[in-house]
Parts: structure tokens; sequence; C-alpha cells
């Protein structure tokens, strides 16, 4: 199990690597977090959801993304409360301290699901959430050393050393955790060094002499990781580049599925922007995406506070484009009607006005992945969907796509407004360079899954040079 000192120490993206390097060496190998908090997650094979770093960390084991990877999902959708998705469905709504009562009834289903898991690989690699050293959450914990104590699971620390404080984070570790969880601690590792790791030697031997812990070895950036999909919004933003055709996407205060955009990062012709509260919508920009969003009627209240709304309409005024995707494309319509309270307070919110459609939010939640052609360019795609409410009106006569036969998403008169619910749309190649070629732009020869293969192997050789894998895979027998 690899535990970090803190939240986004790289825990997700190490065990992606671990996952490749272990799979790399003839082992039959899952991934597994006990409890995740994301608004990015990925449809799996068995009809549930998952967080997205999972699903990546399942396509680096070269096995098919399920619910037992990630049993327990919390999905903000206020600054207090978060969907509560088990197993892949979800269980309902809870403010945060109403879920820590609901907590320790989670233990079944998440060693359940771990226990499954095992059953069919020769190693687990789990990934902690936040810190074992809250010490304050400890009760009830399913997360860290409370999970890992009830299955057995051996662990690996992890401090990140590019946000300072890397002896204090490991050695502070130590000194809060009950000594029997931290006898569960196998070593640590240090993360994200920037330059000759030499230099950190005294300092990797003070961890070691404080600690007791052995250290599996010191870990330089990986460049590349931007090249893979993200999960935390944390790791969004950064300056534009590329190309001349200018995409940008506001920064939603709930914003979900963010990873639908990461084809577009890498190709030439484009540039894009991801555009954070506070800053305007760049006014050169040649189309702007609407993500998907957790919690639609509540971001649309922050897109509009932010004064986004009013770039939108001057955007559209001088004939920009827009595509919105899944809470993105709800926005786009007349109104989001929400009788029940299902995100939020019960009611009904104006939308932008751009699409003439609205929605009505509704219980039932899709999950499911679908091939679809592109209405517009006949290309066919893949895809998944992962909502709730339902979109009708005039604007879904010319649909964004057909999905086996249905039309699916809404298309302005002038097209140049388009609503879709798929997801994951930009990753299929053929789909992407004929949406690019529709936009007077042609599509490089990228590859996006070769691409993110190729950085998942480039990951691995990257942990192998760099950590006693041996000695980190040795330590991997399950604790009695």
């Amino acid at each position: 199990m690899v535990q970090g000192t803190g939240s986004n120490v790289g825990k997700s993206i190490l065990v992606a690597g671990l996952c490749r390097a272990a799979r790399a060496r003839g082992l039959a190998v899952a991934p597994f977090k006990p409890q995740n908090m994301s608004n990015n997650a990925a449809v799996t094979v068995d009809g549930g959801e998952i967080g997205r770093a999972q699903a990546l960390q399942a396509l680096a084991c070269g096995i098919e993304p399920h619910s037992d990877m990630n049993p327990v999902l919390l999905k903000p959708e206020t600054d207090t409360g978060a969907q509560v998705v088990v197993q892949g469905h979800a269980r309902g709504t809870w403010r945060a301290r109403d879920f820590a009562g609901v907590k320790p009834a989670l233990m079944d289903p998440v060693l359940e699901s771990f226990r499954r898991l095992a059953g069919r690989a020769d190693l687990v690699i789990v990934e902690g959430a936040g810190s074992p050293a809250e010490v304050n959450l400890r009760a009830n914990d399913i997360a860290n050393m409370g999970f890992a104590r009830a299955a057995g699971v051996p662990v690996v620390l992890v401090g990140d050393i590019d946000r300072g404080g890397v002896i204090a984070q490991i050695v502070g570790t130590h000194a809060v955790l009950d000594p029997a969880d931290a006898a569960m601690i196998r070593g640590f590792a240090i993360n994200k060094f920037r330059g000759d790791p030499r230099l950190f030697d005294d300092g990797y031997a003070m961890i070691a002499a404080a600690t007791g812990w052995p250290g599996f070895g010191v870990v330089p950036w990986f460049a590349d990781a931007h090249r893979l999909p993200a999960e935390d919004a944390v790791d969004l933003g950064g300056p534009a580049a590329g190309g001349g055709f200018h995409v940008a996407c506001p920064m939603l205060s709930r914003i979900a599925n963010f990873d639908d955009l990461d084809p577009l990062k890498l190709e030439p012709a484009i540039r894009l922007t991801m555009v954070p509260p506070g800053a305007a919508l760049p006014g050169d920009a040649d189309l702007v995406i609407l993500p998907g969003t957790k919690s639609t009627r509540g971001d649309l209240a922050f897109l509009r506070a932010q004064g986004w709304d009013v770039d939108l309409k001057a955007h559209v005024r001088r004939g920009g484009r827009v595509l919105g995707l899944c809470g993105g494309y709800q926005m786009l319509g007349r109104r989001i009607v929400d009788p029940d309270g299902l995100e939020g307070a019960a009611g009904e919110t104006e939308g932008l006005g751009l699409l003439d459609v609205e929605t009505r939010m509704e219980p039932a939640k899709t999950l499911t992945r679908v091939t679809a052609t592109h209405a517009a360019t006949g290309a066919p795609l893949r895809g998944y969907e992962i909502h709730i409410g339902r979109t009708e009106g005039p604007d879904r006569a010319r649909p964004f796509a057909h999905v086996e036969g249905r039309p699916e998403g809404a298309l302005s008169r002038d097209g140049r407004i388009a609503g879709t619910y798929l997801h994951g749309l930009f990753t299929e190649d053929g789909f992407r360079r004929a949406w690019l070629k529709a936009l007077g732009l042609a599509g490089g020869p990228l590859s996006y899954g070769a691409a993110v293969e190729g950085t998942l192997d480039a990951l691995a050789a990257h942990l192998e040079t760099h950590l006693d894998l041996d000695a980190l895979f040795a330590a991997a027998a399950p604790v009695s």
C-alpha cells in the first residue's frame, strides 16, 4: 500500500508506474483504492463508476477497470456534502459530519472488494488517501491505516520533496502514528526530486535513522506526468501551449471528468487554456468548452459570479463556437429543473439560453459505455455517459451524435453551439481528426492511446531506475 505524507504527493502516478512495472515483470497485478474523493470518474466494465486514477492504474495493469478497484468514491457537490458511491453505485448524498457516522459500515464492502481483487491477482497495489498523519481521523478510518491493519497490507510511505520539508513530513508522520500503525510501514520513498538526488543523501540517512525505516529510493521529477489523465482539479491550469486554434475551458468549482480535454492538449493545432476563477474567458478564443460538473445549477451560479456568462455571450456574438459536455450541455439550455433537490436545494435555474433545450433532473443515474457516430462528420466514436438528468427540446432534432440508433445531444441552427452527454470522445483518434477537419484544422499524427501507453512504459522505467523495486515488491508479503 502506497500512503503519502499528504495529498497530492504523487501517490496515484506512483501506483500507476508500479502497476506497469509489476506487469512488465510478468505479474498479474490490480490497483485498489479503498476510499477516493474525486469528481473525475470512469465507467467500469461492470456498469459502475470509480475514480479516474484507478481507471488509469487498471490500464497500467492491462486490465479493464472494475468497481471493486475503488469501492468508496466521494463526489463533492458542495463544500460540506458529497455523493457517496459504494461499489460503483450511488448510495445518496451526505454531509461530512454525517458521513463520519456512516463510514464504519463501509469497511465491510471495502474488504469484500479487496479480497475479490486479491483472489484474481498475484499482486494488488493499494493507494491511500490523504495522509495517515491525520490521526484525528484515525477512528473508523477505511482509507489508510484502518484499511492496512484490517487487510494486513504492508505500507510504503511517500514524501514529496518538491513542496519542501520532506524530512519533517516523514519523521513527523512517524512521531504521531500509533506504534501498531507505524509497524505496518516497511519503508519510505522520496518523490518529485529536482536536480541531483545525491544532494539529498544526508537527509535520506537522517530519515532512516530517525524512523528506523529503510528507504526504497529517491524518485526524480517525472516530466511527462502531464501526459497522463489527471484526477485532481489541483493539477489543472498552467500556461496555454500549442497551435493557433484557441480552445478555452472555464475551471468550474465542481468541475468533473475534465480529462475529456487531455487529448486536445497534445494536438499541435490546438492551444488549450484552462481559465481559473477570477480570470476572464480569453477574447481570442475560437472555441469555449463548458466541461462536466457534479453540481450543474451550483456551477451555473458560480459561472455567473465569475462573469463568464457575459464573456460567453460576447464570444458567441463574435462568431465563436461553444461545446457543452454533460453538465456543460445542461447549462447551455433554457433552464434546469431539479424538483427533488438531487444536486442541492430543490428548484429551477435559468440556463444560458444558447441551446433550445431544457433539462429535468431525475433520480436514475446513467452509467454506460457507448459506441456512437458523430452526426456532422459520420465518424465513429466510443465514449461513456455518467450523469443524472434528461434533456429535451427543439434543438435535439439536430443531434450531436447517434448512439446505437438513438439521437444524442443537440446542435443550434447555425451549428456553432453543440452539447452532448458523451465523455471520452476525444480519445478516439479517428473522431478527433474528423472533428478537427470540420473546424478547418489538420489533425496531427497523434495516437492518444499510444501516447498514454508509452508514457506509462516510460514511468515504469523511471521507477525501475530510481527505486529498489526488488526490495519494494519483496515487502508486499501480507502482514499476519
